[in-house]
């Protein structure tokens, strides 16, 4: 089974699936870091709203593709963490220090667009609703 990796402007998305596996993790890895290599992308999102556990491999899998995609010069979130899942992470010593995390895709994305603005030197968009 292959992970979708979805391409909106330059931004990549996944969303890891509930029943997700080491091998499928390590490909996902590979597949995120293959794609930002092929493409103009800037960022990366890395949704695990379905995932229930996380386990100490798959804890240090995010954090590694993370690390990995700022060396290749993306900016990474990953959103849709759970409250059982944050406190997992932090009991088994693995706080994933220095990765941005978003409650929801919406505001992983506009983190993410923050990020992207703020190392580019251009001004971040103005949050002011538009309507108001």
């Amino acid at each position: 089974m292959r992970i979708p990796i979805l391409r909106l402007g330059n931004i990549l998305l996944t969303s890891l699936p509930p029943d997700i596996t080491d091998e499928h993790a390590e490909r996902l890895q590979s597949d995120i870091l293959e794609r930002l290599d092929q493409t103009a992308v800037v960022g990366v999102i890395l949704d695990i709203t379905a995932l229930d556990v996380v386990d100490s491999y798959m804890a240090r899998i995010l954090a590694e593709t993370a690390q990995m995609t700022r060396l290749m010069g993306s900016e990474v979130v990953i959103t849709g963490m759970n409250p059982l899942v944050a406190v997992t992470l932090i009991e088994m010593g693995r706080e994933l220090t220095g990765v941005t995390t978003a409650l929801t895709l919406e505001q992983g994305v506009a983190s993410l667009k923050h990020q992207i603005a703020a190392r580019d030197g251009d001004p971040p968009e103005d949050p002011v609703d538009e309507c108001g």
